[in-house]
């Protein structure tokens, strides 16, 4: 029988509703929520839970799978103009982008900024280091060739965030192979970057109370309890602290260990 004109038109039951999909899977405020999936390409997903739905993204590559222009993605795009515009022309002055063309990059910058998001909840720190230095790419773009001086510049209240992101997933995978010290060397790095960033903009204070700066400075805390100690320092910290008890004989036991291991001793 035909429909009467005017009559709502349904989908089968197969059709697009997500409910099957969610079912069983209920939003939690305050909480990351995220899963990786198999899609029906047979390659691996990430999924995102929202209050009224959920984000699909890939894997690798923009996270919608879109290829704008050939490219991998925008970003990829247009530093590629800038490439030929430095060929062509030996320079890279006549070089500018849009305020459309920011805004674009602007957005795809966010669908990274859930990726990298979801990639650091499942552990794949490596993705979050590639997403990350990604979205510090566009940052640099806009701030050096942007038209109009709010595109340069809006971007920039992200970078603290997008660099302890970083550094925290750069940190990680160095303390699971037991690299403390170069995990060490990566958070202060981060933090100095971000001193620096703070001290541009005029607001060294801010740096001191920066929820980003604050969480590297506690990590860094946490490194250097793991640290291994030093076994010179720690002759030489007991021979200290036997010359201040007067246990003389104990003293020059630590003291000939040092010499024999030619280390230098203090007195």
């Amino acid at each position: 029988m035909a429909k009467k004109r005017g009559q709502p038109q349904h989908e089968p039951s197969s059709s697009r509703d997500i409910n099957p999909v969610l079912r069983g899977w209920d939003y939690e405020p305050g909480t990351i929520n995220v899963r990786k999936v198999t899609g029906v390409d047979g390659f691996p997903k990430i999924q995102m839970r929202l209050d009224l739905g959920l984000l699909q993204m890939e894997m690798n590559g923009r996270p919608d799978g879109a290829r704008p222009y050939g490219c991998d993605s925008l970003l990829d795009y247009f530093e590629k103009q800038l490439k030929d515009h430095q060929t062509r022309n030996g320079t890279e002055l006549g070089f500018h982008l849009t305020p459309s063309q920011c805004q674009s990059l602007r957005d795809e910058a966010a669908m990274y900024y859930h990726r990298y998001l979801s990639l650091f909840v499942l552990g794949d720190y490596r993705g979050v280091v590639r997403d990350t230095a990604r979205n510090l790419r566009v940052i640099e773009l806009c701030g050096q060739f942007a038209d109009e001086e709010q595109d340069r510049l809006v971007l920039e209240q992200y970078r603290p965030y997008i660099l302890m992101m970083n550094a925290r997933a750069r940190a990680t995978i160095q303390l699971r192979k037991k690299n403390y010290r170069r995990a060490l060397a990566i958070v202060r790095r981060a933090l100095l970057q971000m001193k620096k960033f703070f001290i541009r903009f005029g607001h060294e204070e801010a740096y001191k109370q920066s929820a980003e700066a604050r969480l590297l400075r506690r990590m860094a805390r946490d490194i250097r309890q793991r640290l291994p100690v030093d076994p010179m320092r720690q002759l030489q910290k007991r021979l200290a602290e036997a010359v201040e008890r007067e246990h003389y004989e104990e003293a020059a036991r630590l003291r000939d260990e040092i010499s024999r291991r030619g280390g230098q001793v203090g007195t």
